[in-house]
């Protein structure tokens, strides 16, 4: 058995939330709702007259969406090889799904898959430039 490669799973996990997200926010201009009304009725501006929210959730999901998988301009930039940046950029991702009745469970998905990106981080794995593929080994780790 091989080593768990904790960024090719955060990717798959930020994947699955990506697609469900703009599957969310698409159904949610048929039936706009905040997940929160039941508290207050003050964020229901975002969602109706004008849908702010399912914009927002839509061009996030879109571009986590291009990044992940990633789109052929997109791979091997220094933004694509960045667990830091994805680790700024899907907390917003995250609270967009969380306010959202459509996409509340997409919130918790972001939440695993940015752990399992912050445990591959701390453990020093690294995004390849060539998607889907493992990191080469230096030479002189091949010589000892």
């Amino acid at each position: 058995m091989g080593r768990l490669i904790k960024n090719h799973w955060a990717r798959l996990i930020i994947l699955s939330a990506a697609a469900w997200q703009v599957g969310a926010s698409i159904e949610g201009f048929i039936w706009p709702k905040v997940f929160w009304d039941f508290l207050t009725k003050n964020l229901d501006g975002s969602v109706m007259p004008v849908p702010v929210l399912q914009i927002m959730n839509l061009v996030l999901g879109l571009i986590a969406l291009a990044w992940e998988w990633p789109l052929k301009l997109l791979a091997g930039t220094t933004p694509h090889q960045s667990i830091v940046l994805r680790l700024l950029v899907y907390p917003l991702s995250a609270l967009t799904c969380a306010l959202m009745y459509q996409s509340g469970d997409v919130a918790v998905y972001y939440l695993i898959g940015m752990a399992t990106y912050f445990w591959a981080y701390s453990e020093g794995e690294i995004v390849c430039a060539v998607p889907w593929t493992l990191p080469r080994k230096s030479r002189r780790l091949e010589k000892v």
